[in-house]
């Protein structure tokens, strides 16, 4: 029995799922295609690994694959382009685990504002925030120091 989905909302998949078909195209020697986009060679390399990897899973396989070609085209979105630009291929695990998850309408691709909002979230999740330290008064202090 063939199973569907909507294309307005395609499944999530792991984040490990996805790294898969990036991982092919490092290994190819292609590891920038998150700044100059996919070319043919690159849409073949990503199909052959998930259709291998993913043989007994074709609905899997074909999320992964429609995720990762999404994942693709939102960094071709200025601000997210600026962003890899500034911080590396550090932004490419979170990117990943952000594409995984977040809603996908298979006709538009994902939200660009939204992506990086995401994206600054998980970046910024592990900065802990100090309160600001307001010096001690006179009174404040000179119970503490006679205690």
């Amino acid at each position: 029995m063939a199973m569907t989905w909507d294309l307005t909302d395609v499944p999530a998949v792991a984040a490990t799922d996805l790294a898969i078909a990036m991982q092919a195209l490092i290994d190819n020697e292609r590891g920038l295609v998150l700044m100059r986009g996919l070319a043919d060679e690159d849409l073949d390399t990503v199909q052959a690994e998930l259709k291998r990897h993913f043989h007994g899973e074709p609905q899997r396989a074909l999320a992964v694959f429609v995720r990762f070609r999404h994942l693709v085209g939102v960094f071709s979105a200025r601000r997210l382009k600026g962003m890899m630009l500034d911080r590396g291929y550090g932004l490419m695990a979170p990117a990943i685990a952000i594409a995984a998850a977040l809603r996908l309408n298979a006709h538009r691709g994902f939200n660009p504002q939204s992506f990086l909002l995401s994206l600054q979230e998980a970046l910024t999740a592990n900065v802990v925030a100090l309160a600001p330290q307001h010096a001690a008064t006179t009174n404040d202090a000179a119970p503490k120091l006679a205690a």
